[in-house]
């Protein structure tokens, strides 16, 4: 692929997929900051990956594994250094997002918060799920048999569920 349609190729996929990534990221990162940052290194992560997209599944799913990747790396970082790293304030990325009401944003904080509760495997895909993939595709990007991830989200709603139950009383 030239130089011009790789560029091309690269633009197409994160405009495609620019949400989705973002929405991962906002759930693996803690401060309002962040997230920008983590969604930055996936975007490199992925420019850097892309002369080895083999085509073995759609370029969507690649995209949810370095995606997922990436945060776990950042995620296991932050926990081993405990220390938050340096921004460069002068990068920014801002969000497309319609406007949300506060119940759908208490509601919102509500399922992030039961989410970070989850060990990381079961953070992963409660967010693949939630970003409506099926269990198939979840397979291929986490490496799990299609059944496994059937018993564990059944577990994981239930968690969730009553995570949130006890939240909202």
């Amino acid at each position: 692929m030239g130089k011009q349609k790789e560029h091309e190729f690269f633009e197409e996929i994160i405009e495609r997929n620019k949400h989705k990534i973002f929405r991962i990221c906002r759930i693996y990162a803690a401060a309002p900051l962040e997230p920008q940052d983590l969604f930055q290194e996936v975007i490199f992560q992925i420019w850097k990956s892309l002369e080895k997209f083999e085509g073995k599944s759609s370029v969507d799913t690649w995209i949810y594994k370095i995606t997922i990747n990436v945060c776990l790396r950042s995620k296991m970082k932050f926990d081993k250094s405990n220390s938050k790293t340096d921004r460069f304030e002068s990068i920014h990325f801002s969000p497309v997002e319609k406007e949300i009401d506060t119940s759908e944003q208490e509601k919102f904080k509500f399922l992030k918060e039961c989410i970070s509760t989850l060990n990381e495997t079961d953070t992963s895909l409660i967010v693949l799920y939630l970003d409506d993939l099926s269990y198939k595709e979840i397979a291929v990007i986490t490496g799990l048999s299609e059944n496994h991830i059937a018993v564990k989200m059944k577990r994981i709603r239930e968690k969730l569920f009553e995570c949130i139950t006890s939240k909202i009383k």
